[in-house]
């Protein structure tokens, strides 16, 4: 996986500057930098946070693994459907969004 990535989950993890779950980083995206979704999300749920990243111009990434391996990337004992972070430059969100491309 992107290294650049999981570190910067981590660090908002540990900062606790990042929203978790679906619901929340649907109501939370104004205030997001970057959105990573699992596959594990439903299309119905998945559809809604893509309209409202892009409504918002927020960065989304789409994690190719379960939300148990987001959790696990995340450094969390259990599963990550979605998260936002909400403290990152735009020189790191345009790094991780490069990193994610060439995968």
């Amino acid at each position: 996986m992107a290294k650049q990535l999981e570190k910067a989950l981590t660090n908002a993890i540990k900062e606790r500057k990042r929203t978790l779950g679906a619901k929340q980083v649907i109501s939370s995206m104004e205030k997001s930098k970057l959105v990573v979704i699992s596959k594990s999300v439903p299309n119905e749920i998945s559809q809604k946070i893509e309209e409202s990243a892009k409504n918002n111009d927020v960065p989304l990434i789409h994690f190719h693994d379960t939300s148990v391996m987001l959790g696990k990337l995340c450094r969390l004992q259990f599963s990550v459907s979605a998260i936002s972070i909400n403290s990152l430059s735009d020189t790191n969100v345009q790094a991780i969004l490069k990193e994610h491309e060439k995968k």
